[in-house]
């Protein structure tokens, strides 16, 4: 009987195993492509899963850079006014040939992992949704570098800050 569990036990780990190991094969691409996206200081625009458009810091800050102020309110700290550099959302999508009245959402995501979305109204609402590259005057480094960015999405309308997004690399446009 002990025989019998023993095997058991040992062929489950393996299963385990294998499905770690495939899942950590499948995802070290996109943990790569991420890491090239930041430290290039580009954000990926997909439509569907499929890559539309890659933007820069050039091609960001030409679309109507704005400096705006915004407080951060984390859950280790008390609310802080802070001055940003950066764009309205919808004026990066406006100037890449992207109607956002052709999406439901907009779904944001950082190489940490960590995804937001947003619905298509408060894209098109002005002085609401920004990428931000600067903070009090100085560029928001990479995560790489202990920095925040190279781009943080603010979201000036979200009282406690919770759905700004620090770290962004790509951002998804969904259809439904």
């Amino acid at each position: 009987m002990k025989k019998k569990n023993i095997i058991i036990i040992s062929i489950v780990l393996a299963i385990l195993l294998i499905v770690v190991g495939v899942f950590a094969f499948l995802n070290a691409g996109n943990i790569l492509e991420k890491k090239n996206l930041e430290e290039s200081k580009t954000i990926s625009i997909k439509s569907e899963g499929i890559e539309i458009k890659k933007v820069d810091l050039a091609f960001i800050s030409s679309a109507g850079e704005e400096d705006f102020s915004a407080i951060m309110d984390t859950s280790d700290s008390e609310p802080k006014k802070h001055y940003y550099t950066g764009v309205l959302l919808k004026n990066v999508l406006q100037k890449s040939g992207i109607n956002i009245d052709d999406y439901a959402m907009l779904t944001v995501k950082a190489i940490d992992g960590y995804v937001v979305a947003f619905k298509k109204e408060e894209v098109a609402d002005d002085d609401n949704i920004y990428i931000a590259y600067k903070e009090d005057g100085k560029d928001l480094g990479t995560k790489s570098s202990g920095g925040r960015g190279p781009y943080q999405i603010i979201v000036r309308k979200d009282q406690f800050s919770m759905r700004w997004c620090k770290f962004v690399v790509e951002i998804e446009l969904s259809k439904e």
